[in-house]
């Protein structure tokens, strides 16, 4: 794999927390509704089982929450993730500026 395709996996799928967590920041949303979301959004399609692998990730760590409504589980950001996303934001602003 060439640097740059290793570069963009890892900064992708590899971390697709951050993703996750970016899109439940601006509103409540669905577990299907994820995949589709960060495809549109951000350009890359994730597998199929491992946006809800995050997701059961995350709430065991307690940085999203669900709830069931009309018979689906929908995820909203906790405080807790959203201080860990401005924690990754500000890391890749610092590194960008490192970078530059």
């Amino acid at each position: 794999m060439l640097p740059f395709e290793r570069l963009k996996k890892t900064n992708t799928k590899e971390n697709l927390w951050l993703y996750i967590l970016s899109l439940l920041k601006e509103k409540e949303l669905y577990g299907w509704e994820i995949p589709k979301l960060i495809e549109g959004r951000f350009g890359f399609k994730p597998g199929k089982i491992t946006p809800y692998r995050v997701l059961y990730r995350l709430e065991a760590d307690h940085f999203v929450a669900s709830k069931i409504k009309e018979r689906k589980r929908f995820y909203k950001i906790t405080e807790k993730g959203k201080k860990e996303l401005e924690k990754a934001l500000n890391f890749y602003k610092e590194l960008l500026k490192c970078l530059n």
